[in-house]
């Protein structure tokens, strides 16, 4: 017989999971936002009770009370879902569980690989940890380690988590079946919360230290928005840089075009950068202009 769970999802990584997890377990409702359409397509195609839309002020403890009433399940998933819920809602349940894509109680809070990869990080992963009031503040059930490799982007990284996602899912409920989970309060004086990104949040500020000008690039690179500059008013999305040996004098402002054949490289406080794969229509750069 297959466990019943209640899910929360959103986005693409949810809906990978909604699909996986269909195949296995059973569905007693599902609640996701009116932008994750393939969630809302699949939960319809498959008469799965679906919520859609901000679950607060008791929207979705009436669903769920006039859907699945006392027959839901015990165990409550939450992956990319994008919405806090209220406590009137994990409280109904035995094992109210998110499923956090970041190491807690390090990066509590939103996109945690992409700002992961931005502070240079060498690690992240996945982390079950018990839903409460707070904002990936509950008590850590299990934990899953991924490195974060020399050229990883924040879509590689969320590649990876497309695939360490189920192992832990299947974990977890495992071990809600065993009924042997075990809780570990997270250390608040360890923790760092990061907010939300925009893309309006990708502009470089070229009096950063190359390093962190080429994770800050790396981190938001394709097909996520992109970091970018601006040339004479007119917007350049980067994609990738790596460094160079190209010298310059330290009285030149920072962001200076070094050179434009045959690489454009662009100048940082300590050590310039070949901008390596530029998303943007052409454009005629000019030495010795700066970007913006």
């Amino acid at each position: 017989m297959k466990t019943k769970i209640s899910l929360l999802a959103s986005g693409n990584l949810g809906f990978n999971m909604l699909t996986d997890l269909f195949e296995f377990t059973e569905i007693s409702f599902l609640a996701t936002d009116k932008n994750s359409k393939e969630i809302i397509e699949f939960a319809q195609l498959n008469n799965i009770p679906l919520f859609i839309g901000n679950p607060r002020n008791g929207k979705l403890s009436s669903f769920i009370y006039e859907t699945v009433g006392k027959t839901r399940s015990e165990i409550l998933l939450s992956i990319n879902y994008l919405f806090l819920i209220n406590k009137d809602v994990f409280e109904s349940f035995l094992y109210p569980i998110n499923f956090h894509g970041g190491l807690l109680p390090k990066y509590r809070g939103r996109t945690p690989h992409v700002w992961a990869i931005i502070n240079n990080e060498k690690e992240t992963g996945v982390t079950a940890h018990v839903i409460d009031s707070g904002c990936d503040t509950g008590e850590i059930i299990l934990q899953k380690k991924i490195p974060i490799l020399e050229n990883d982007t924040g879509f590689s990284i969320l590649e990876k988590f497309n695939k360490i996602y189920p192992i832990i899912i299947r974990d977890v409920i495992r071990l809600c079946e065993l009924r042997s989970i075990q809780k570990v309060k997270q250390d608040d004086l360890l923790s760092t919360t990061y907010s939300k990104r925009t893309p309006n949040d990708g502009k470089i500020n070229w009096d950063w230290q190359k390093e962190r000008i080429r994770n800050w690039v790396r981190a938001q690179a394709y097909p996520y928005p992109g970091a970018f500059t601006f040339f004479h008013q007119k917007k350049i999305i980067i994609d990738k840089v790596s460094f160079s040996d190209v010298g310059f004098k330290d009285e030149v402002p920072n962001g200076t075009i070094l050179q434009v054949e045959p690489s454009l490289i662009i100048k940082t406080p300590n050590g310039s950068v070949k901008l390596e794969i530029v998303r943007s229509n052409q454009i005629d750069f000019v030495q010795n202009e700066k970007l913006q």
